[in-house]
């Protein structure tokens, strides 16, 4: 339902779902569709729920997309910490190029999603075709795809790939706050019981949540090489282990000299949730998407979901973490 039919805004294009090309409306009428998130529906395609708009630029970016060796992919479901990675990743990987102690730095004049871009959600959709002449190795980028989902060329180059990952309960809290603001001054919002039981049922943005992640912790251990596997909840309790464990693994080690002169220290100043979310960038700005920045800024805290879980939602979250991590060794239940 509209809020109002004469005084809104043009609802931004994630919430139109008439720019989609006629072979692709030919697609989604084949494809299983469920209430969307963000706009109307969200459709199952090779597995996963997304919008139609990105499908197309799934499709684009898996037929286009030629990865290099060099090229360094953060991989998240939406909502898991995204912003924070990008900032380190970026941070962490041009600390040369952009020493991390001058005070011209980008992350402090642009947006973290506008440093490390993603595929099928900036630089596929709508028919784009990037310019990637602009990138110089190693190229960062972000995907929010399932493994199998990735271009051929991701998967078979020796592009790293950044996993990370949020447990699911401040996941679904932070996915629920983020697509009702979205929606809020164009359609009415979703209501925190209905989308709990979307998220419980696998249909959530680029869910089932369970599958995403277990593909991921999977391959770590196939392609260690290839693959990290990174805890958002480690992150914060031991920032400075984590942080080192990842240049290691991405081979930009931090020397003792560096350790010595408080780089590390400097990188996670900068990059705290604190810092990122008091520059003006990111409470004044805007994305080219059209989403305003601060909406990337909530709390970023753990255990978030406890102010918004019924003892009825965690237990039934519980069991359903119980079923699907049975055995992997990954264990949500105490965190």
């Amino acid at each position: 339902m509209i809020t109002s039919q004469t005084s809104s805004p043009t609802p931004p294009k994630y919430l139109q779902e008439d720019g989609v090309s006629e072979d692709c409306k030919k697609l989604l009428s084949t494809l299983p569709k469920e209430k969307g998130w963000i706009g109307s529906y969200i459709y199952n395609y090779q597995g996963f729920w997304t919008s139609p708009r990105l499908i197309q630029g799934v499709i684009a970016c898996q037929q286009q997309f030629q990865a290099q060796n060099s090229d360094i992919i953060l991989v998240t479901t939406p909502k898991s910490g995204t912003t924070w990675l990008k900032a380190l990743l970026f941070s962490l990987v041009n600390r040369k190029k952009y020493p991390i102690f001058e005070q011209n730095h980008p992350l402090l004049v642009k947006n973290p999603h506008d440093l490390v871009p993603f595929l099928e959600l900036k630089l596929y959709v709508d028919g784009q075709v990037p310019d990637f002449s602009s990138f110089t190795p190693p190229r960062i980028m972000s995907t929010h795809l399932p493994y199998d989902s990735l271009p051929k060329s991701v998967q078979d180059s020796r592009t790293k790939l950044v996993y990370l990952c949020r447990n699911p309960r401040d996941t679904f809290i932070s996915m629920w706050h983020f697509t009702n603001n979205l929606r809020l001054d164009y359609i009415d919002t979703n209501s925190i019981e209905e989308m709990f039981d979307h998220f419980c049922k696998g249909v959530s943005l680029y869910g089932p949540f369970w599958n995403h992640v277990l593909d991921y912790w999977g391959k770590r251990i196939e392609k260690p090489k290839k693959v990290i596997f990174l805890m958002y909840e480690e992150i914060k309790e031991k920032p400075t282990i984590q942080l080192k464990r990842l240049a290691e693994f991405l081979e930009f080690p931090f020397s003792i000299e560096e350790e010595n002169c408080g780089v590390i220290d400097e990188i996670l100043r900068m990059c705290s949730f604190d810092n990122l979310s008091n520059l003006d960038v990111n409470i004044n700005g805007k994305l080219s998407t059209g989403e305003e920045t601060k909406m990337f800024f909530r709390r970023g805290e753990v255990g978030d979901w406890k102010h918004y879980f019924t003892l009825e939602m965690s237990e039934k979250l519980n069991h359903i973490i119980k079923q699907k991590f049975h055995g992997s060794g990954l264990n949500f239940l105490y965190i």
